[in-house]
This record gives C-alpha cells, structure tokens and sequence, in this order.
C-alpha cells in the first residue's frame, strides 16, 4: 500500500475525453512506473474508461466523454495512486545484437567525448544492464528502456533529424532505445540492430511491452 499523506500527481484535462496523470520528477523513477502500470491496469475495463496509455512517468487514460464526467476519471485515479502499490510486471527477457560504431552509429563518438570515455567503453557501458520497457509509444512500437548507465545518458539533440533509420539503436537522455520505423529522431545514434519492433500483421504488434526486459548484445564495434 502506499502512503495517503504522499503528494499526488499532477492530473489535468488533455482534450475533452483524456485525463493525464503526471508523476515525473526531474529524474525517471522505475517505482513511479510501476505504480503507473498499476494504476493502469485498475484502471482499465472500469465504467466509461476506453483506454489506458502508459507513459514515461504518466498515464492517459481516455474516456468516454457522453457517459462519464471527467471528475469521476480524475476521482478513481487518485483512488488506486492512493491505494495501488507498486508493482513490477513479469515480462519477457529478449536478446538484441547491435553492430555499434560506424556509419551506422554516428554519435558513438560524440557520446563517449561527453562521458569522458572511450567508444569501447561506452559500448560495454550500453549493452551491459537489463533494460526494462518503461512504456511503449511516440510512434508504434517505440521502446523506452530505463535502466541506462548514467555515465553515457546524454540530453536530446537541439536540432532533431530528419530521417533516422528503423532498427538504430539511440541514447535519448536516460533512456535507450530502437527505432521501429524510419522517422524523424532527437535521439543519439550509437548502432543499428536487425530486431523489427512493429508489424502491424502481428497481435500484438508491438514485440515488446511494459514491463519487458532487454538484454543488448555485442555483435561487432565498427571504426
């Protein structure tokens, strides 16, 4: 159970049928999302709720807005954020190989320069944790991984690109992650793997969800 006299969350209107719960701090917190996954999950199938959508550090939930008043949404959401507790979710663990390095890894150099290391050492730094799938989203089957070695996490690019490949391997912050389609991208190039995260023709879709597990492994460092 988690305690009443804690701060709650931020909850506001998002649109006329969305309610956003916003528990991010200045650091992402694995607890805060588990207790995000909780309340998701309570959430979900209750009267009037269409949809839940986990975020990094938040919760949208989407409602049906001709039965149910908004305040009974934001109501049962301060209900189980007071009384859910965080929990972790038993997904699956998978393997990733990643090429790191080269022209397919732009900004390992520029990674390491920031960290104060080598390219090998970030390298070994990025594929040694198990990442956890803190949400999925931004665009269908983008994974945000937690678990990240501080050293090598580097803020967001000023100037986004415009075109980065499907299947990159990027440092955005502190948080990892793979691109599952070719798109514009703020992140940090640092290798490409052959892993598709999203296939439409697939149930589910998306290869990994919340609570997944990721191992990345070192296929080969390119100069």
């Amino acid at each position: 159970m988690t305690d009443d006299s804690s701060p709650l969350p931020k909850i506001s209107m998002a649109g006329a049928s969305a309610v956003l719960l916003d528990a991010a701090g200045t650091v992402f917190a694995d607890q805060v999302q588990e207790r995000i996954w909780s309340v998701a999950e309570a959430m979900s199938g209750t009267d009037g709720v269409c949809e839940t959508v986990p975020g990094v550090n938040n919760l949208l939930i989407v409602f049906d807005p001709v039965t149910t008043a908004p305040e009974s949404i934001e109501t049962r959401l301060v209900q189980f954020w007071r009384t859910g507790s965080a929990r972790a979710h038993a997904g699956r663990e998978i393997q990733v190989d990643v090429i790191y390095g080269g022209a397919t890894g732009e900004d390992l150099a520029l990674v390491a320069a920031f960290a104060g290391l080598t390219e090998e050492e970030v390298v070994h730094a990025h594929a040694a944790p198990v990442y956890s799938v803190a949400a999925v989203g931004a665009l269908p089957g983008f994974i945000y991984l937690s678990g990240i070695d501080l050293r090598i996490a580097r803020p967001r690019r000023d100037v986004p690109r415009m075109r980065v490949e499907k299947g990159t391997v990027m440092i955005g912050g502190p948080q990892a992650g793979i691109m599952p389609c070719t798109a514009p991208s703020g992140w940090h190039i640092i290798g490409r793997t052959d892993i598709s995260m999203f296939d439409p023709s697939r149930m589910p879709p998306a290869t990994l969800m919340p609570g997944d597990r990721l191992r990345f492994r070192i296929a080969g460092i390119l100069a």
